[in-house]
C-alpha cells in the first residue's frame, strides 16, 4: 500500500520530521513505470559486487593492494568515499525559494548531497522530476572559491566538487548553499550541496544523492545542532510497501537495544559496529571473536547483500544447509551460492537467524533478511563471503528489512528494533 500522495511526497507518518522511504523500482515508486529498465536480481547483484569492491578499497588497510581506479584530484576534487551500485532506496525533499522537490537516494555510504542542476552544462542523465533550477530560486549561491569551505575540496578551479562513485558514475558541478526543506517545521538555511553539471551512469530516475554518513558535509552533521546527529529508518520489506526515514530522537521505540558505534580508521564516511557472533536454529556458531575483528564491520543501507569473513560465512552456510536439508538445491544465483527449489513444497520451515553486536546486543533477522528470492524456485541463503578475512564485513540492506535502525552519532551507538514497515 503506498501511503503518500504524489511523487514522493513528505509524510509524517506518527513521528515528527520522517520522510515516506519507497523502493526505486517498486509501484510506490514512479520510477516502477519504466519497467523496462527495472534491472533483474542478477544485474542488481552485479551492481553490489561493485559497491562492495569500492568499499573494500576505500577501507583496506592496504590501499595499494587494490586494483579500483581512483580518479585524479584535480579532474574530480571532492571524493568522498562514496558508492553507488546498487543503492535501491529514495526519499523526497524540498529544496530552493519556492521549493522545487526532489527524489533523492539516500545513502549512508556517501557524505555529500548533490542533485542534477540546469543548465546542465555538460551532461544531465534522464530523471523523472524536473531539473533542479538554481536561477528560479532566491535563496541559491555558489560557495566562494577563497572560502575555507572549499578549500578542503581541493579544488583546483572555482569552487567544483567531484564525486567518482565505485560503478564509474559520477557527478561534477559547482558547491553551493541553498534552503534544504525535509518537512514544512525543517527548513535548513545554507544547506552545503553539490549542483552537478557533468552526471553519468547508474543513477537514472532519481535527481540525486542524500548523503548520510559521518563526515562533516553530510546531512547528519550539517543538521547536528537540530537532530544531534540522531536518525533513523525502517526500509520497505516488500518493495511495493512503503518505509519511513527519520530525523531526530523524538518517538522512539523502548524496545531498541544499542550497541557502541566504532570507527574504521581508513573511512570516515561509514558506520563502524562490531558483531561478535552469530547464531542459527537457536545455537551460537563456534567462530573465534578475532574473524570479525580482523577487518572491522560496517552497516551500509546501500549494500544489499551482507558480507562476512570467509571463515565465518563457512560456519553460516554450513548449518544453514544441515537445517534444510530437506529441500532440493537450486542452481546458484551470481554471488549467492547456496539456493533452493521450493516450487514444490507446500510450507516451508527456515532455521531463526540473529546476530550478536558488542554489549551483548542480539539482534533477530527476519526471514525477509535471511532469503532472497529469485523465483519460487530459486530462494537463495541471502549472504555471502568476502574474499579475505582481512576484508571489512558489511552489514547489508537485505538483513536491516523490518529493523528499525538508529543512528546515534553524537551518542556514538547505533540501535536496532524489530519493526515492521509494512
Amino acid at each position: 500500500m503506498c501511503i503518500y500522495d504524489g511523487w514522493l511526497s513528505i509524510s509524517a507518518f506518527d513521528k515528527k520530521s520522517s520522510l515516506t522511504v519507497v523502493h526505486k523500482h517498486g509501484p510506490c515508486s514512479q520510477l516502477h513505470q519504466d519497467k523496462a529498465n527495472i534491472p533483474t536480481h542478477a544485474q542488481i547483484l552485479l551492481h553490489d559486487e561493485a559497491r562492495v569492491k569500492f568499499i573494500h578499497s576505500k577501507l583496506a588497510k592496504n590501499p595499494g593492494s587494490s586494483n579500483v581506479e581512483e580518479t585524479d584530484a584535480a579532474r574530480l576534487p571532492a571524493k568522498d568515499g562514496s558508492v553507488v551500485g546498487s543503492v535501491n532506496y529514495i526519499v523526497a525533499v524540498g529544496l530552493g525559494t519556492p521549493k522545487q522537490y526532489l527524489s533523492l537516494i539516500y545513502d549512508t555510504g556517501s557524505d555529500i548531497t548533490w542533485t542534477q542542476c540546469q543548465p546542465c552544462a555538460r551532461s544531465c542523465y534522464k530523471q523523472q522530476d524536473p531539473i533542479f533550477s538554481p536561477s528560479l530560486s532566491s535563496s541559491y549561491s555558489n560557495i566562494s572559491f577563497t572560502s575555507t569551505v572549499c578549500n578542503s575540496l581541493n579544488s583546483t578551479i572555482a569552487c567544483v566538487y567531484g564525486i567518482k562513485y565505485g560503478d564509474t558514475s559520477f557527478s561534477v558541478g559547482f558547491f553551493a548553499k541553498e534552503t534544504l526543506i525535509l518537512t514544512s517545521t525543517d527548513v535548513f538555511d545554507s544547506f552545503l550541496f553539490g549542483c552537478g553539471q557533468n552526471n553519468q551512469g547508474l543513477f537514472e530516475g532519481p535527481a540525486g544523492l542524500l548523503g548520510l554518513g559521518r563526515d562533516k558535509f553530510s546531512l547528519p552533521s550539517q543538521t547536528a545542532l537540530k537532530y544531534k546527529k540522531f536518525f533513523s529508518y525502517c526500509l520497505p520489506s516488500f518493495a511495493s510497501s512503503t518505509g519511513f526515514l527519520t530525523f531526530g530522537n523524538g518517538g522512539l521505540s523502548k524496545s531498541i537495544k544499542f550497541t557502541t558505534l566504532s570507527t574504521i580508521s581508513q573511512g570516515s564516511t561509514f558506520y563502524g559496529i562490531d558483531i561478535t557472533g552469530i547464531n542459527v536454529g537457536g545455537q551460537k556458531l563456534s567462530i573465534s571473536a578475532s574473524v570479525f575483528t580482523t577487518g572491522g564491520a560496517v552497516i551500509d543501507s546501500g549494500t544489499v547483500i551482507t558480507r562476512l569473513p570467509p571463515t565465518a560465512y563457512a560456519a553460516l552456510r554450513s548449518a544453514f544447509r544441515k537445517q534444510m536439508s530437506q529441500y532440493p538445491m537450486a542452481q546458484p544465483l551470481s554471488i549467492l551460492d547456496t539456493c533452493y527449489d521450493l516450487s514444490k513444497c507446500s510450507s516451508v520451515i527456515v532455521p531463526k537467524l540473529s546476530f550478536f553486536f558488542s554489549g551483548g546486543v542480539e539482534v533477530p533477522i527476519d526471514t525477509k533478511g535471511i532469503l532472497y528470492v529469485n523465483s519460487i524456485s530459486q530462494v537463495c541463503l541471502a549472504f555471502t563471503g568476502n574474499s579475505d578475512d582481512t576484508d571489512v564485513t558489511i552489514f547489508g540492506n537485505t538483513q536491516q528489512k523490518t529493523l528499525e535502525v538508529v543512528y546515534d552519532g553524537a551518542g556514538g551507538r547505533i540501535g536496532f528494533a524489530t519493526k515492521d514497515c509494512t
